[in-house]
């Protein structure tokens, strides 16, 4: 009787494919000798969506009410998670080790632990005695908040029954097992099993529950990519490990938008909200350096203005390199390959690096323009406009194109007290700062010389037709 209330799986350890019964070789991935077994309970599968008794539901009579959200004390973790935590909501951190997540789930522990029922940190990876000096550093006083070492799901599950907190910490996901799994901690069958029983939870309580979880070498989450469409937020922390600046980088939110980050200085006392992120990238930069310029991107919601550092040498090698950091590297190819063969700037024998300063990592097309004019600033060893912000794409054709939102862009940027605007032909200028000397440009040729003083002091590279 009790062998019909469970059903017998196998998930893949290493793609956290599923399968019915065993096999040598994983049907999905091909590894072989990968599969776990996995026994799960037949009526617990969606038990926790509250639709228990399978009933059937008009769409027309389901309430779109807004779920109400527990607001932080950091408007920034309050942005990236679209305006607060919403209750039974699950929200996974990841990034690379030491990167501050530990960080950010105490600072929430923190401001939980006294709205109400209290907070339960479970650490699998620490000792309460270590996160007591933690705290401490960070001001913490700890009241509220309360610690487990349980790494058994079933004893922690047993934990929040028990207590009930207002809100859970795991730290981290890989570190927590299921007795009935076969293999070890920080397999993908085990985080896979792990994470839905910590949901299941969550969901019926009503309890929001924040997960820590590692990242591999190559920036990617350890386990499965099931893990991810699992939760209902994921976060990425990004920095430089030498820069004291960090960002939590929304790329999944199912109650708000996608795409958000939040900008942190990492001091001694914690991770401290940046108010201003455009100022603060733009605070080191300086006035008349050459490869050198701001681009305004969007971040969600969010203009920010950056600068984009750009370096050509002579290369001493057959294949001229290319280095990017915090710009896309196809990117960067598309963007010399124009370069060379439409504005003139001969970038066959240079190595060129780009970097975007501050450690923010830009995707969007609309930095092209800005990250054109830095090689070539470099390449000409001219400067410049140091109150200038550039706005566009590029085509292959060496065409610049218009981009969404330059009204929000060209405000950010006039609000930081820049003069000059570099905008495609077609980007119309009705709803522009008039503060702002608006100049717009058909092609990248036409940008350089607009962009670039005459007096240049190197006079390699003119510019020609580029055919």
């Amino acid at each position: 009787m009790s062998a019909e209330k469970h059903k017998v799986v196998y998930i893949c350890d290493a793609c956290g494919a599923e399968t019915p019964k065993w096999e040598g070789r994983c049907p999905a991935c091909k590894q072989w000798n990968s599969l776990a077994e996995v026994r799960r309970g037949r009526t617990t599968g969606t038990a926790w969506l509250g639709e228990a008794d399978g009933a059937v539901r008009e769409l027309a009579v389901v309430s779109a009410d807004e779920q109400p959200r527990i607001v932080v004390s950091s408007t920034e973790v309050n942005r990236v998670l679209g305006g607060g935590l919403v209750p039974g909501s699950v929200v996974l951190i990841a990034g690379d080790p030491g990167i501050g997540k530990s960080t950010v789930l105490l600072r929430l522990a923190a401001d939980l632990a006294s709205s109400g029922g209290g907070a339960l940190y479970v650490s699998g990876e620490e000792s309460a005695a270590q996160i007591k000096m933690r705290a401490e550093r960070l001001g913490i006083s700890g009241e509220g908040l309360f610690l487990t070492a349980a790494t058994d799901v079933d004893a922690i599950l047993d934990h929040l029954e028990r207590r009930r907190p207002a809100v859970v910490l795991v730290d981290s996901i890989q570190t927590v097992y299921d007795d009935s799994i076969s293999s070890g901690a920080g397999a993908a069958s085990q985080v896979r099993e792990c994470t839905r029983r910590l949901m299941q939870w969550a969901k019926a309580s009503e309890t929001p529950m924040v997960l820590s979880g590692h990242v591999t070498k190559g920036g990617d989450i350890a386990g499965p990519r099931v893990l991810e469409h699992m939760v209902d937020v994921v976060l990425y922390m990004e920095g430089d490990p030498v820069s004291s600046w960090r960002l939590l980088r929304t790329v999944k939110n199912r109650f708000g938008s996608a795409n958000e980050i939040g900008v942190f200085e990492m001091t001694q006392s914690g991770l401290l909200d940046v108010v201003d992120p455009s100022k603060a990238l733009l605070s080191e930069r300086r006035t008349g350096s050459v490869g050198s310029s701001i681009v305004a991107v969007m971040e969600g919601n969010r203009p920010l203005l950056a600068e984009v550092q750009a370096l050509t040498a002579p290369s001493s090698l057959p294949t001229p390199r290319r280095v990017a950091t915090g710009i896309e590297f196809n990117r960067l190819l598309v963007i010399c390959a124009v370069l060379s063969r439409r504005a003139g700037i001969a970038l066959s024998n240079q190595d060129v690096v780009v970097n975007v300063a501050g450690g923010l990592r830009v995707s969007e097309p609309a930095a092209d323009l800005g990250v054109a004019l830095a090689i070539a600033s470099s390449f000409r060893n001219a400067p410049l406009e140091s109150d200038m912000v550039a706005i566009g794409e590029l085509g292959l054709s060496g065409e610049v194109r218009t981009v969404p939102q330059l009204h929000r862009r060209a405000v950010e940027a006039a609000r930081l007290g820049l003069t000059r605007c570099l905008l495609p032909r077609d980007s119309g200028r009705e709803e522009l700062p008039a503060e702002l000397d608006v100049r717009t440009v058909d092609t990248l040729a036409d940008a350089i010389r607009a962009a670039i003083p005459r007096e240049s002091d190197r006079s390699v590279g003119d510019l020609g037709p580029g055919n």
